[in-house]
């Protein structure tokens, strides 16, 4: 069935919040498909988020989005025959994952998420809670579809010589760096000052001033801060040792010592305990990055990038022992991920500006100069990057860019896998579609293979 293959499962963004909203007055039920229903609210927010990201739709662009709906649903509904399982604490992470990432796009200020929305994020958590859980339990079956789909180099192959050569896709320069994050040594003097200044903040809550009013006004912790210091629900393994380690020693309400992280200093409060879940806030104290730290920080790097050069330390070596362990390079041999691709291969423009300049002018395995940047949390860092490698821009080569071209021919495959199930499962699921919608021709083949073609 020709697009049955492009299935767009919901996506967690700004916009789909701020159309439900509306729900209460546009919502009806435009389809049914097995157990699920599919509202009309949930078709205007696929269409306007598709919009967002091509400006140009036509309005029966909603057809396609009430198909994508269609398999979605499809999917939920024999997830939940076959009893595949997602957890509450699978869903909360996800959902805090998605408001961490809002809390980027607003500079960390939950109070302007709130003004947009005119909901708490909370009331934002909740509302999407349901479309999240649906959205993992597609996800797993059609991992559960897919998960024999494997391709061969023969196949590879085939995939790419039936690409006509007018259409072979342009790769712009690419770059592979890999990096040493090196997280500056906070000095004795300022550990002692935010220690003490940790251990007032925790006297002045015995005393009866409320936490959350003290956490918005001292805490450094940009995103908990704000919200009173609140961490809303997380499944042990969340936290760092120290702090995980004291959180689940705690009663409700009770206070905990000073506690230190790699972090600062924290004082936790424990609110809730649901099993392997726990609510709890808490107040961070960083104590201060010094410019003198900085510059200590500054000649470390300089000290290691002579020592690569001079052979006397591989670079795999320094990323074990002065990089930071937090950072997603430390565990891949210094090599940076591209989030967008998921590969380590950046192109040029989707460089940060201070990686970009840093590499420029240097050849394949040199080291730049090391740089000060700072982190999503605002924390000053230090950087060595080593270029791995630089393309220029080419037309798709089987050689070149294998690994790329055996992705798009694997993700084919996959979708051939997931189209075979739909048709088979349509013919064995009740599917019904408002009149609205009877006439879209993409869905008419899919009625066709109903019983029921019309609510």
């Amino acid at each position: 069935m020709k697009n049955i293959a492009s299935i767009a499962l919901l996506i967690f963004s700004p916009l789909f919040i701020k159309a439900q909203n509306d729900k209460a007055i546009i919502d009806r039920v435009v389809a049914t498909i097995g157990g699920e229903i599919i509202l009309m609210s949930e078709v205007q927010e696929q269409y306007a988020y598709a919009k967002q990201q091509q400006a140009n739709l036509p309005p029966e662009f909603q057809c396609v989005a009430l198909q994508n709906l269609i398999v979605q649903k499809l999917l939920v509904n024999q997830a939940k025959l076959d009893s595949i399982e997602v957890k509450d604490d699978e869903v909360e992470n996800q959902l805090n994952a998605r408001i961490d990432r809002l809390m980027l796009y607003f500079n960390q200020d939950p109070a302007a998420i709130e003004e947009f929305y005119g909901q708490s994020i909370e009331q934002i958590k909740e509302q999407t809670r349901t479309d999240m859980r649906n959205q993992l339990l597609a996800e797993r079956m059609q991992g559960k579809i897919t998960e024999k789909a494997t391709i061969t180099p023969s196949e590879v192959q085939e995939f790419f010589k039936n690409i006509p050569k007018d259409s072979l896709p342009y790769f712009n320069a690419e770059v592979e760096i890999r990096e040493i994050v090196y997280k500056p040594k906070v000095n004795p003097a300022e550990r002692a000052k935010a220690l003490a200044r940790a251990e007032e903040l925790r006297m002045k809550i015995e005393k009866g001033e409320k936490f959350e009013e003290l956490a918005k006004r001292y805490s450094d912790d940009p995103g908990s801060g704000a919200q009173g210091g609140d961490l809303g629900f997380v499944k042990r393994g969340t936290f760092v040792p120290e702090f995980e380690a004291m959180a689940y020693k705690l009663e409700p309400n009770q206070l905990s010592p000073v506690t230190e992280t790699e972090f600062g200093f924290h004082i936790i409060q424990l609110i809730e305990r649901r099993g392997n879940l726990i609510h709890c806030r808490h107040i961070l104290i960083k104590p201060e990055i010094t410019d003198d730290d900085l510059k200590d920080s500054k000649a470390k790097l300089d000290t290691v990038k002579q020592l690569i050069k001079d052979g006397k330390l591989t670079f795999s070596e320094a990323v074990k022992r002065y990089g930071d362990k937090n950072q997603q390079s430390y565990n891949n041999d210094g090599r940076v991920l591209n989030q967008r691709s998921g590969n380590t291969f950046f192109e040029v423009g989707d460089l940060e500006t201070s990686v970009y300049f840093a590499i420029e002018g240097i050849k394949e395995g040199e080291l730049a100069e090391p740089f000060e940047f700072k982190a999503q949390d605002g924390a000053s860092y230090y950087r060595l990057i080593q270029l791995v490698s630089r393309s220029k821009p080419h037309k798709a080569d089987l050689k070149k860019d294998y690994g790329k071209i055996q992705k798009a021919a694997l993700e084919q495959k996959k979708a051939e896998y997931t189209e075979k199930w739909v048709l088979e499962k349509l013919r064995r699921t009740y599917l019904s579609v408002n009149e609205r919608f009877t006439a879209c021709a993409n869905l008419q083949e899919m009625l066709k293979m109903s019983d029921k073609k019309r609510s």
